[in-house]
C-alpha cells in the first residue's frame, strides 16, 4: 500500500510541471470514507485550473500507484484560512495573524498573535506584548486567522 510520502513523490513532480507546489497531502479515514487531499499553491488556481490538476493527478495515481481499495481524491488550494503543518508553511505566513495550540510545561496553551519570523526549526509569534519563539515539534495545531474587514461607509 502507498504511503503518504510515496504519493508526495509521484504528485510533487507532476505538479512542478504545471508551475504548481504540492503544499500538503493528506491520506485520513478508511474504506469506502478513505479522502486523499492534495493541496496545491501557485499562480492562477482558479477552480477550472484545480480541476484539470485533479484529472491529471487521478490519471497519474491510476497508473503509478498502489493505493489499495477506493478513495475520494479532493484538489484544493490553501485558502485564506490554512492548516500550518510543516516548516514551509509558517514561513509563508511570516506577517500574518494565526491561531495556535502549544505544549507548554505541564499543559498546553492556545495562543493568537502574528507569526514575525519562521525558519526550519522554529517560529516568533507576537502575542499581546510578548514574542515567544516556539518550536515545531511543541506545536499540536495551527492555522492562520482571516479577518474580515467592513468597508467604511462611503462619505465617512
Amino acid at each position: 500500500m502507498a504511503t503518504v510520502t510515496d504519493i508526495w513523490s509521484l504528485v510533487e513532480p507532476y505538479l512542478a510541471t504545471e508551475h504548481l507546489e504540492l503544499d500538503d497531502l493528506e491520506l485520513s479515514g478508511t474504506g469506502k470514507g478513505r479522502l486523499l487531499r492534495v493541496v496545491v499553491d501557485g499562480e492562477d488556481t482558479n477552480v477550472d485550473r484545480l480541476a484539470d490538476v485533479s484529472r491529471g493527478i487521478s490519471r497519474l495515481l491510476d497508473n503509478e500507484s498502489d493505493l489499495d481499495g477506493s478513495y475520494q481524491l479532493e484538489v484544493t488550494s490553501p485558502g485564506l484560512e490554512r492548516k500550518l503543518r510543516r516548516p514551509s508553511h509558517f514561513i509563508k505566513s511570516v506577517g500574518r495573524e494565526a491561531k495556535l495550540k502549544v505544549h507548554q510545561g505541564e499543559g498546553n496553551r492556545t495562543l493568537r498573535g502574528v507569526i514575525t519570523d519562521a525558519n526550519d526549526e522554529t517560529f516568533t509569534v507576537d502575542v499581546e506584548d510578548e514574542s515567544l519563539v516556539v518550536s515545531y515539534q511543541d506545536v499540536l495545531t495551527a492555522r492562520t486567522v482571516f479577518r474580515w474587514e467592513k468597508a467604511p461607509k462611503p462619505g465617512h
